[in-house]
């Protein structure tokens, strides 16, 4: 993997697969539906588009074919805000496709099926992939998806996951999926790689059938001390976030001048380290002003500092559409509030906000709510948070109720 040309940084780098998605005209089996609607999906491109439309700037990195479908792709996701300019044709291997049914991944009914074998994103290695596109953000997300495309996917995660200098802050969403997994179930590599990223997403029912740990957060918290923000997926329920005492309020505002930020395994004064998000369990902020100061992982012979308690946030109400692209708005959104310095307990609220505008889509990617609706959802205090009811539009309406309150 050898650096090209220099590039601009951005808030967020997003690298993985993307592919168009046919999505059902009705109910029904795969065998049955007569037509379909095209969209596209992915899950880092889902995230990338998502923060993109919440006003961050973001890249997101990834191969296609050099077909029509790889141009619907990249047409699709720049529609959205998001630099493709490091997107890579393949001339030889297509873009992925995949169909989906309506309703719930989770139920015995639903049907996917992939076209994704030999895909042009599963090329993706530290050979085909320019480095100085993927490490010139703020955050860089994954998923454990793109560990499962090939033997060259899963070495370029390795090598992006790895404690290096310079590293930007790296986001990881297990996204254990099974099927992709060629002789295995992949548990293990996603624990290694998950161990070795700074922010990790993992639902509470994927934990357990991924690495049979079963007893609640915290208990995966045991199985996962080293990120230095971990979130704990409980779907309808809830998520909690466990932060590290050692870690610093990292991603600091870019429009202003910032020192350098060291890992300490000292407790913090100030703000309580339940009520903080960070840069992870070793990182720096480079000092040099405006968009160009690059959050930095760094190597750390400190050993993991030791556990604190989580902080449980509940989900609104949501009348479910499709559940299909949830998990990425989530992740979106509590990058999002992240990147913002929001409290904690508002930044679990915005990845449930943002993970409602999609649940209430039946696309697998929908516009998140504009900034001055979530900001005045996650303010709410806990019974009115807790009262709160979202449907099919909701995100329309509470922005026209937003342009109503402007005087």
């Amino acid at each position: 993997m050898k650096a090209t040309d220099a590039v601009d940084v951005v808030d967020v780098v997003a690298l993985g697969e993307s592919m168009v998605t046919f999505l059902p005209g009705g109910p029904g089996r795969l065998a049955d539906i007569p037509s379909f609607d095209r969209a596209i999906g992915g899950a880092e491109s889902n995230v990338a588009c998502a923060l993109a439309a919440a006003g961050h700037t973001v890249r997101w990195v990834s191969r296609v074919g050099a077909d029509g479908f790889g141009d619907h792709l990249v047409a699709t996701v720049a529609s959205h805000g998001v630099d493709v300019s490091r997107v890579g044709r393949d001339p030889v291997r297509p873009t992925g496709v995949y169909f989906r049914t309506a309703g719930d991944r989770a139920t015995d009914a639903h049907e996917v099926a992939y076209y994704r074998a030999g895909s042009a994103a599963s090329a993706m290695s530290v050979e085909t992939v320019d480095p100085a596109a993927v490490r010139a953000g703020r955050v860089l997300h994954l998923s454990g998806i793109t560990a499962a495309l090939s033997e060259g996917c899963l070495g370029l995660l390795r090598e992006l996951t790895a404690p290096a200098e310079g590293r930007p802050l790296v986001s990881f969403d297990v996204n254990h999926r099974p099927a992709l997994w060629a002789g295995s179930d992949g548990a293990e590599v996603l624990l290694e790689l998950a161990r070795r990223a700074d922010i990790v997403f993992v639902g509470e029912d994927e934990a357990e059938r991924a690495w049979g740990v079963g007893g609640g957060p915290e208990a995966i918290r045991e199985l996962l001390p080293e990120p230095g923000v971990l979130v704990v997926k409980d779907g309808a329920n809830g998520a909690t976030a466990f932060v590290s005492r050692a870690a610093r309020w990292g991603l600091i505002a870019p429009t202003r001048r910032q020192p350098l930020i060291e890992h300490s395994p000292a407790p913090l004064t100030g703000r309580p380290a339940a009520d903080s998000l960070s840069c992870g369990q070793s990182c720096r902020m480079s000092g040099t002003g405006g968009r160009s100061g690059t959050l930095q992982a760094r190597v750390s012979e400190t050993p993991p500092p030791a556990p604190t308690p989580g902080t449980f946030e509940p989900a609104p109400t949501v009348d479910v559409v499709a559940a299909v692209g949830a998990g990425d708005a989530f992740a979106a959104g509590f990058l999002s509030g992240t990147l913002r310095g929001l409290p904690v307990r508002q930044t679990l609220r915005l990845g449930h906000l943002f993970a409602a505008a999609t649940l209430t889509s039946p696309a697998d990617l929908a516009p998140p709510p504009d900034r001055d609706t979530t900001d005045r959802l996650t303010a709410l205090d806990a019974p009115a948070w807790e009262r709160l009811r979202l449907g099919p539009g909701w995100t329309r309406a509470a922005a026209a109720e937003e342009e109503g309150r402007t005087p």
